[in-house]
């Protein structure tokens, strides 16, 4: 890959896209850092402002100090389960034993608290749905949830809690629940979809690898039938004494060797060009691994199906290379977007317009590095060209690739010959 050290600043380690963005952690993707464990962990601590109610009715005073002491022994008992089920299940996993455990338990405590120290400890119900929902497979979420809700409107009719409060608790602790069903069902198609897109770059790279496999078949089986039938012959003569025979086959067998190794070179070549499908989706896997979202248009790959293999291979480098910047250099950026247009210039020639932009903070006073050079070049060779600077506002870094729309016309049918040939 080439190297654009100097694009997005030249004092940037190579590796600094993925180490810069690895504090965040997107739903549904592994846990794999401390500082990871930690956002995570800093997130979920977030939403325990809900305790605020138990806790302040703790402070208030209205309880023996035995209550007191059973009612924060119990509060960080039950926080601590909470944050347990959350480490383990984030890193290297908790059994699914262990889990209902620390339900369980955290269970009992909402229920000993709530009898021993009155309704504002019905608010750890909420807590425990949520964790309820967590651990139960999806398709006994909902019948776990309308059970808990059962559990807490039993609870709060035994303490002889106000009936707003019972609706309000039950009813917050079955939707919290569902939320988190929900989440669960998203974090496990954000998975699926990760997996689909590594799966589709493999067959992509497979399916190219089975074409050249293909046409190296095709032109060297051939060419060696043929090498072979002619080496035989040229024996035969030689043995006949018939030399300037012999040397008529020997010219041949060269000729054959000769065009068959430039069949070689142009199969290896074609291989060796990138497509725009397989780099689309190779951009998606790194800067999904930079923690970058790609915003690409599904008919992207499709939008110039006629354009010539040249003209494409330097888009498709056009795009291996922006992306390769946006995950080596572009500091603090979340989006990478990549857009196809067309544009008419003033002689009357179409052009094909491949457009890469991030938000991350630019380029700054760095001068283009030598990717960018390289990637230059390349358009030139096709007649096209390469613009780069700014994104909107001056944020951001934008690639701008355009080449010549010269479509391909495939050949006509000679005379007398039959529109579709059997295979050969």
């Amino acid at each position: 890959m080439s190297d654009t050290r100097q694009v997005h600043g030249p004092d940037e380690h190579p590796d600094a896209g993925p180490a810069r963005a690895s504090f965040m952690n997107v739903p549904g993707s592994p846990v794999e850092t401390r500082r990871q464990l930690l956002v995570k962990i800093a997130w979920m601590l977030l939403w325990m402002i809900y305790l605020a109610y138990p806790v302040s009715r703790l402070l208030n005073g209205v309880h023996s100090t035995g209550a007191l002491v059973l009612g924060w022994s119990c509060l960080a008992f039950f926080v601590a389960g909470y944050v347990l089920l959350v480490i383990f299940r984030s890193t290297e996993g908790m059994r699914p034993r262990a889990c209902r455990v620390v339900v369980a338990m955290m269970v009992v405590l909402a229920i000993a608290c709530a009898f021993v120290l009155g309704e504002a400890f019905l608010t750890l119900f909420i807590y425990t749905s949520v964790c309820v929902a967590i651990v139960t497979p999806a398709r006994y979420a909902l019948r776990a949830l309308a059970g808990m809700a059962a559990l807490i409107a039993a609870v709060g009719l035994l303490i002889h809690a106000g009936m707003d409060n019972i609706a309000t608790f039950a009813l917050s602790g079955f939707l919290s629940g569902v939320a988190m069903t929900g989440l669960q069902r998203l974090v496990a198609t954000m998975r699926e979809l990760r997996e689909a897109r590594a799966a589709v770059a493999h067959l992509a790279a497979s399916e190219e690898r089975l074409r050249l496999a293909r046409d190296l078949h095709d032109l060297l089986g051939h060419s060696l039938s043929l090498i072979t039938l002619k080496s035989e012959l040229a024996g035969r003569f030689m043995d006949a004494g018939k030399d300037e025979a012999a040397r008529a086959q020997v010219a041949d067998i060269e000729q054959v060797a000769r065009q068959s190794l430039i069949d070689v070179r142009e199969a290896v070549t074609g291989f060796r060009r990138p497509t725009l499908p397989v780099e689309l989706a190779a951009a998606r896997t790194a800067l999904a691994a930079a923690q970058v979202r790609l915003e690409a248009a599904p008919e992207l790959v499709d939008s110039w199906p006629g354009l010539a293999n040249e003209e494409a291979g330097a888009l498709a480098w056009a795009l291996r290379e922006a992306v390769t910047n946006v995950v080596r250099h572009a500091e603090g950026a979340t989006v990478c977007t990549v857009t196809a247009d067309e544009s008419w210039e003033g002689s009357g020639e179409r052009y094909a317009v491949l457009e890469i932009v991030d938000d991350g903070q630019g380029p700054g006073k760095s001068q283009p590095g030598n990717g960018l050079s390289g990637l230059d070049e390349r358009l030139a060779l096709v007649g096209g060209r390469l613009e780069t600077g700014p994104g909107e506002r001056g944020r951001g870094f934008r690639v701008r690739a355009s080449v010549p729309l010269r479509t391909v016309a495939a050949p006509e049918p000679e005379a007398g010959s039959s529109p579709k040939a059997g295979p050969r």
